[in-house]
């Protein structure tokens, strides 16, 4: 039998004083139906809302058990590295493309009892016979809505027509735009809407005008009477992310892009730099509004408008949680039409052509060329960096492991006299390569 975790235990692991509404009746809906609908907005703990029951319907030795479907592998990732934080001692594993098959059949000589891939990833390994499908009776569609949206639905069908066994279902989307497909076979179904119609009251919403078309200028500006607060800079496309950023650097505004295109270690270490603090400003394209475990920003700013409600929804979403505040900026030029899903032009914001440069971040990001499966973990890291690098329990940030790679934050004045002391310096009686990023 397995010796799961109590909820407090796990609660205690997460930092989390208690579940919210949302979190308590998806719990009981899953437990005492075939399946459930959970609607509920980006930021409010979908995660553990079914990761808890799910946890508590796994059997020892039936292997593996629920299957959860992602449009992205950032998406799984983050799943993944909820369950790790759970603390619940069985495995799970995550499958999706942009690093190597083999990989990921090794890892599934021992099944799991939880997988968490994207549909392309999970078809291939049902093509394979790589995954048994003869124990897995529950099914997770986490954001199925965007798998849908970025074409997914004729893999998705081929992963559902192969799993002969379920015996519940559970979607989970931040909006409820888009109807639940037939081939997802859902009965029963219960629906659990904690979506809202109107924005935070505690978002504020602003209009900043552009005298030209291109908004360079104009958002060089805004960032300027920001300051040093975390935001998010959304363009339509990966072309225009990467371009806005190079602009910004023109003018020396240090910021990181994330799109798509990117390989997984540079999302990786782009998210990374954003979540400890190394960089104030993120430009990326609609990937970044949901599915990503990155912390609450203050400012989200549309440099470009979104094409729909649901989207600019998505991405008011990553600010304003949890009754903090926040702000959606919209960039406009004087000639642009307002959205025909805005009810009305939101105030005006007048800005300033004198304010400074937004001040340098606090930290710098040190790579470190090994991770968990070298056996190193956060503590390794600390104690080497205290003990070999000289640096105080204050100098040293947010630390993340990852398989095979590490990123640490380091109080910017420190970075120098860190690398100096450790230079061919060995950690846990093994030298890795370790050096600041940009």
């Amino acid at each position: 039998m397995l010796q799961i975790p109590a909820d407090g235990e796990i609660l205690e692991r997460l930092n989390i004083e208690a579940l919210n509404e949302m979190q308590l009746q998806t719990g009981k809906a899953i437990a005492a139906t075939k399946d459930v609908l959970l609607l509920a907005p980006t930021g409010s703990g979908k995660t553990l809302a079914y990761l808890l029951p799910v946890l508590k319907m796994l059997r020892a030795g039936k292997n593996p058990q629920c299957l959860v479907l992602v449009p992205s592998r950032e998406l799984a990732l983050q799943i993944e590295s909820v369950w790790k934080k759970m603390g619940t001692g069985i495995k799970a594993n995550t499958c999706y493309g942009g690093h190597p098959m083999e990989t990921e059949i090794n890892n599934l000589k021992v099944p799991p009892a939880l997988i968490i891939g994207t549909p392309g990833r999970i078809k291939d390994h049902l093509t394979r016979a790589t995954i048994p499908t003869e124990h897995i009776t529950t099914l997770v569609l986490d954001e199925f809505d965007k798998s849908l949206e970025l074409g997914f639905e004729e893999d998705m069908s081929f992963i559902i027509e192969r799993l002969d066994h379920l015996r519940k279902r559970i979607l989970v989307s931040a909006t409820h735009a888009t109807a639940i497909p037939a081939f997802a076979g859902v009965r029963e179904l219960a629906v659990l809407d904690f979506t809202s119609p109107k924005p935070a009251a505690s978002l504020e919403i602003k209009t900043v005008v552009s005298s030209e078309k291109d908004k360079i200028e104009t958002l060089f500006r805004l960032l300027c009477h920001i300051g040093a607060e975390p935001a998010l800079i959304f363009c339509n496309h990966r072309e225009a992310a990467e371009r806005v950023h190079k602009l910004l650097a023109e003018r020396y505004v240090d910021a990181v892009f994330f799109h798509g295109g990117l390989e997984q270690e540079e999302r990786e270490q782009v998210l990374s730099m954003f979540r400890n603090g190394s960089v104030w400003f993120m430009v990326a394209t609609g990937l970044a509004a949901r599915g990503l475990d990155i912390p609450e920003v203050k400012h989200i700013i549309h440099y470009h408008l979104p094409a729909s409600k649901e989207e600019f929804v998505h991405r008011n979403g990553r600010t304003a949680r949890q009754q903090a505040t926040g702000f959606a900026w919209l960039i406009m030029h004087g000639e642009e039409e307002l959205p025909a899903w805005l009810d009305q032009r939101p105030a005006e914001q007048t800005l300033g052509t004198d304010a400074p440069l937004p001040p340098a971040p606090p930290y710098d990001t040190i790579y470190v060329s090994g991770g968990r499966k070298d056996k190193l973990n956060k503590t390794d890291i600390v104690g080497f960096f205290s003990k070999v690098g000289m640096l105080g329990k204050d100098d040293i940030g947010l630390i993340e492991v990852k398989d095979r790679i590490s990123y640490a934050a380091v109080k910017k004045g420190k970075v120098k006299q860190l690398l100096s002391a450790i230079k061919d310096q060995k950690m846990k009686g093994k030298k890795y390569r370790i050096l600041k990023l940009k």
